[in-house]
């Protein structure tokens, strides 16, 4: 089954998966990691923005399939 990402919800999957990825290299860091609050201030109200806009606040079950759908192989498509 393929799912369609609207243009906010595209952006709000990709914002979490900047996020993610930022906080995996700041905590694997070992010099980075106690600052891990100032490196991952930018990625996380980006994150919460995009989330935001895409009406995706507190619908976490969503988000994780869009950013599934959009990581899988020939990727989501976008309306």
């Amino acid at each position: 089954m393929t799912t369609t990402l609207t243009t906010p919800e595209r952006a709000a999957a990709q914002a979490y998966i900047r996020l993610l990825e930022a906080t995996q290299a700041v905590l694997t860091d070992p010099a980075l990691a106690p600052m891990a609050g100032v490196y991952l201030s930018a990625p996380m109200a980006e994150a919460d923005e995009a989330l935001r806009r895409a009406g995706l606040t507190g619908n976490e079950a969503r988000l994780l399939r869009l950013v599934s759908a959009l990581r899988s192989p020939g990727a989501a498509a976008s309306s």
